[in-house]
Formats: C-alpha cells, sequence, structure tokens
C-alpha cells in the first residue's frame, strides 16, 4: 500500500464513521503564538477543543502536513522525521475512550490486515495524586482480546498528551505499537521498549488515541474539561514502511526518489551512508515544505529552523564528498514528484527552487572561511561561546551545526556562553531556538481577540490603501502583546502609506462596528466575497466574520471582540520585508 492508498483508506474508513474531511491547514500556525509550526492535526482545531462549535460538525478527519523540530537529533534513525503528514481523527464532546480505541483497533486489524499478534499497546500509569491510572482503557483493550502481558503502564513522559504550551487541553493516552521485525516478537511487552535499543527499534508507534478530558490551568492543576474530546494521530510515513514490510522508513515509496538521486550523483551506495543519506533527504524535503508556506531562510524564528535545515543537508553532501553550489535543486525536484496532491507545493515550485538555490549559494561563500575558523578553534578542549558566537555572526554557522562539527573533531562548545553573546546582540531570540513562546496554546485572552480582530481590519485596510484588490494575507502570528500580519506586496511602504493606514484603521475601529459570525455553506461565503484561500479544502460549511455591514467579511475560526470600538488605538511599530514579494507589519493596541 502507498501513500496515497493509506490516505483515502484512512478518511473513507473514518467518513463511514460519521466523520467530516477538513482542510490540510498551513505549517506555520495561524494565530498561534505557541509554537512555530503546526506540530499535530489538532494545532488548527484548538477553539473547538475548547468548546466553540466546529462548522462541520463533531467528527472529524483529515490528513495534516507537520513540522518538529524537537528531536532532530534523532533524524537519521529509520523513523524520524521532520517533515510528516498525521492522519488524524477527532471526537468534539461526541464519542469516548470505547469508541476511539474501538475504531483504531477495526482499522489496523480490519482495514489494514495487521495481525493482531504483532500489536501491543501503552496507557497511562497515573500521577500521584493528580491523575489516576486509565483503567478503562485497559479494560476496553482486554475485551479486544489484547492479552494482558501486550498491554503496559506507562508514567506521564510516555502517556500523557500536553498541553503544547503552559496551560489548555491535555489528558492520558493509549499508544499502539507494531512488531516490525521479520523474526518472531517477544512474549512480553516490554516497559522500556521504547527507549531500549534492543527490542525498541524493533517495536514501533503507528497510532496514539489521546483523551483531552483536562484542562491544565495557570497554577498547574488539572482541571475536569466540561467538553471531553478524542484526537488520535497516525503517521503516514511510519505506516507505509509497515504496511509494506520494511523495517527502514527511507525504504518506502516516500523516500526513495530522494535516497536514489543522492546515490546518483554522489556515486555512493545508501548501505553503508544511511545516516547521512537520511538527514539529507529528510532536511530537504522539509525546507521544501516550510518554503511553500512562505517562509524564507534568515536569522529568527521559522526562517531560523529552515537555514538550519538547509544548512546541515549541505554539510552532510559535503561528507558524501559533493563540491560546488547547485546540490540542493536536483534532490529538491524529487519532492515535488512524491507530492502531486499539494496543490501550493506545485504552484510555488518555481520560487521555493529560488530561495533554495539563493540560500546555498549565500552559504557556499563563507563556508570554507568558516570552516577553517572552527578548525582553529577545536584546538580547545571547548570551544568559547564567543567564538561560537563569530561563527554563527559572520559565516552564518547555526549553533547546532557547530556543535556538530566540534564534537566530530573531538571538541565541545560553551553554549550557555554562546546563548549569552547572542542575547546581548538581540539578533535570536531563545523562543525561536526553543520553537514555541511563553504563551499557552489555548490563549484566547481578551488582548488576543482585541488583536485577531484588529488583523482583520487592517487586512482590509492594506487592500484599500495600497489600491491592490488582489492583496492577501501570507501568515500572522498574534500574542497578547502585538500581532504580526504577512501579506503578497513586492516594495516597501512609504511612510504616508504606513500614516494612511493606521490612520482608516482607527477610523474603522472609532466607528463602533459590530462584529458579527455566522456559520454558512462555502458556496454561500463564496457569493458573499468573504475573504478566503478558495484552493484550500474548506468543509461544506465555513465561519464568516464580518466587521461592520458591508466593511470586511473573513473565513476564520476566531476569536474577536463584538464590537471595533474595544480596540483601543492601533500603531504600526515596525514594517519590513519577511520573504521575496512578502512584507510584515507589526502592530499593537494601546
Amino acid at each position: 500500500m502507498n501513500r496515497e492508498q493509506l490516505i483515502k483508506k484512512y478518511i473513507e474508513f473514518f467518513k463511514s464513521k460519521g466523520h467530516v474531511e477538513i482542510k490540510n491547514s498551513s505549517l506555520i500556525p495561524e494565530n498561534d503564538p505557541t509554537v512555530l509550526f503546526t506540530t499535530a492535526g489538532m494545532h488548527p482545531l484548538v477553539p473547538f477543543l475548547l468548546g466553540q462549535k466546529h462548522p462541520q460538525g463533531k467528527r472529524l478527519v483529515n490528513v495534516q502536513r507537520c513540522i518538529r523540530t524537537g528531536d532532530i537529533d534523532q533524524v537519521g534513525d529509520t523513523t524520524h522525521h521532520t517533515f510528516f503528514e498525521m492522519l488524524g481523527n477527532w471526537s468534539l464532546g461526541d464519542y469516548w475512550k470505547k469508541e476511539a480505541i474501538e475504531m483504531s483497533f477495526e482499522f489496523l486489524t480490519k482495514e489494514l490486515k495487521i495481525p493482531k499478534e504483532k500489536l501491543a499497546v501503552t496507557i497511562f500509569a497515573g500521577e500521584k495524586d493528580a491523575v489516576s491510572a486509565d483503567f478503562d482503557s485497559k479494560k476496553i483493550w482486554e475485551d479486544l482480546k489484547i492479552p494482558k502481558n501486550k498491554i503496559t503502564f506507562l508514567g506521564k513522559e510516555d502517556n500523557w498528551w500536553g498541553p503544547a504550551g503552559e496551560t489548555g487541553p491535555c489528558g492520558p493516552d493509549t499508544e499502539m505499537f507494531y512488531w516490525r521485525s521479520k523474526k518472531p516478537g517477544p512474549k512480553n511487552f516490554d516497559p522500556n521498549c521504547s527507549t531500549l535499543a534492543t527490542d525498541g527499534e524493533n517495536w514501533v508507534e503507528i497510532w496514539n488515541d489521546v483523551f483531552m478530558g483536562y484542562n491544565k490551568d495557570k497554577k498547574g492543576n488539572y482541571n475536569e474539561a466540561k467538553q471531553k474530546n478524542i484526537d488520535t494521530g497516525m503517521g503516514v510515513e511510519r505506516t507505509v514502511a509497515v504496511l509494506n514490510g520494511l523495517e527502514d522508513n527511507y525504504l518506502a515509496e516516500i523516500w526513495q526518489p530522494l535516497i536514489k538521486q543522492i546515490e546518483h550523483l554522489s556515486n555512493k551506495p545508501y548501505n553503508g551512508n544511511e545516516r547521512t543519506m537520511r538527514i539529507i533527504a529528510d532536511h530537504i524535503k522539509a525546507s521544501v515544505f516550510i518554503i511553500a508556506d512562505g517562509i524564507a531562510p534568515g536569522n529568527s524564528e521559522q526562517g531560523y529552523v529552515l537555514r538550519r535545515l538547509i544548512r546541515r543537508a549541505i554539510m552532510k553532501l559535503r561528507e558524501l564528498e559533493f563540491i560546488g553550489t547547485d546540490l540542493i535543486r536536483s534532490i529538491a525536484e524529487k519532492v515535488f514528484e512524491i507530492y502531486v496532491d499539494y496543490d501550493h507545493l506545485q504552484k510555488n515550485k518555481k520560487q521555493i527552487l529560488i530561495e533554495l538555490d539563493k540560500e546555498e549559494e549565500k552559504f557556499d561563500k563563507t563556508l570554507e572561511r568558516g570552516l577553517r575558523q572552527l578548525k582553529k578553534m577545536v584546538r580547545n578542549e571547548t570551544i568559547p561561546g564567543k567564538d561560537a558566537f563569530l561563527l554563527f555572526q559572520s559565516y552564518g554557522f547555526p549553533i547546532e551545526m557547530t556543535e556538530e562539527l566540534a564534537m566530530k573533531w573531538g571538541s565541545s562548545v560553551d553554549k550557555e556562553g554562546f546563548q549569552k553573546e547572542l542575547a546581548s546582540h538581540q539578533k535570536l531570540s531563545r523562543t525561536a531556538s526553543a520553537g514555541k513562546f511563553k504563551s499557552g496554546l489555548a490563549d484566547n485572552s481578551e488582548a488576543t481577540k482585541k488583536l485577531h480582530t484588529a488583523c482583520h481590519i487592517l487586512n482590509e485596510v492594506l487592500r484599500i490603501v495600497l489600491d491592490k484588490p488582489d492583496l492577501h494575507q501570507k501568515g500572522s502570528n498574534i500574542t497578547p502583546e502585538r500581532l504580526r500580519f504577512d501579506f503578497n506586496f513586492d516594495r516597501k511602504l512609504t511612510p504616508k502609506e504606513i500614516k494612511d493606514i493606521e490612520d482608516m484603521v482607527n477610523l474603522k475601529i472609532q466607528s463602533n462596528l459590530v462584529v458579527s459570525c455566522e456559520t454558512i455553506s462555502l458556496e454561500k461565503a463564496k457569493s458573499l466575497r468573504a475573504r478566503g484561500v478558495f484552493d484550500s479544502k474548506y468543509g461544506e460549511k465555513v465561519k464568516v466574520y464580518s466587521i461592520g455591514k458591508d466593511f470586511s467579511k473573513e473565513i476564520c475560526t476566531g476569536p474577536h471582540v463584538d464590537n471595533t470600538n474595544e480596540l483601543g488605538h492601533f500603531k504600526i511599530v515596525k514594517e519590513q520585508s519577511s520573504s521575496a514579494g512578502v512584507r510584515r507589519i507589526k502592530a499593537i493596541l494601546e
């Protein structure tokens, strides 16, 4: 079974169980200040997990593209990836543990024909007095004839999900593991299988059912949720490998075109160079998808992660004795051949390849000089933070790359000293390195609502002041302190244009415009000329927020204020380039 067949089978199965397919959202979370990337299918659903009604109903299903950088050091083994696709089904206050587990089991054993004997499960063991052990799930699995020696209780580190930020929805989970080795599996399921290098390499997690029965508050308390939700996930890459009897994900058709191209260009076999080739393929694929969603390489936030991926791929290419530039393009081309179903990828192909070429050329200009400097530095047992920062600032070496090379050459890096240098020069926020911000994922504070509403007003005002009817949002990020709004425009704004934009936004705020919401069909939303990205896979019904009678109409999930007079005074604090053909405005409400 290939990727397309698995995705189709999964979505059709859950549709037969009353679920509605929802769109595959951008890798850049919309108005979510807690993470740099969409790391799971639940990210776009946060308002609905908290109780807001979803226009498509209570049972949802989709495939979602994701980026995770937390375990980037593990990329290079057989199962970890930076970019991956996640199949997910959700219950928003509808069915609960029994139905979720039974549907998971039915899909695995009947639809995918996985022998029950090759499955094992873990469940939550409880945590002191905070949350009790999940005996309900244990009984459900036993009723499905999973033997007791294949059911294991594990702690919070293994069998608890969330919250993604400091606060928000969370709960215990049950994970399904598959014995992928051709040799007979062990009689008992090792409680430490996910960490031990022996059986652990053969037990592969393929599905996770999360029971969001709690909300964590700012004091750290776990409160029973008013709306209990099911959030499940199945990784496409791992499952495709399992179904094809592969013990290495990179042998599957999702990866082979990239691997074969690297073999061809390097004149080296995959066998013996597996880790290096996996990292190159992984990082290039992830980079292609990140650029496709409007991000360019840079020194902060998503741009920094992208730059780090591209430059690490280049260094790994050099390990295979690649020399010169134009190394990435021919490998990246294969990504477009694999994912023909992503329209935005195909439409942006030219720009994606240009961005990759530009970053490669930029790095190539300083690479040799930087390597010479680094080789001098590794004469010390530990490279001082100041020297590591010099490599970052002058030669474009991400700190992770410096650490990796230093370790290879028998040295280490004073990372704490590097971070101090970094902070003093204000070149890269520590939060960008960590991949998240301080707010909780479920930050629907009044400040956030106000700035979100201001974003809608700004979006419409930009079209009017700049006389550009086709201007549209390319990305946004909102914290309780400020809004950031990216839009397609090919030049810097003049001081007069910035003032005119501020003045018109404030005029609309002072006009006491009512903010209303209605759930309507997608066709009706189009007929009302509501703003939206209509090449996305919206559902049959959407939420449309209107500001005033006829000023602004946008497809959105919220949150918003009730009247513009609640917003205060709008002020633009910065206008800058975000990437080629995209400008960025940062603004506050005073």
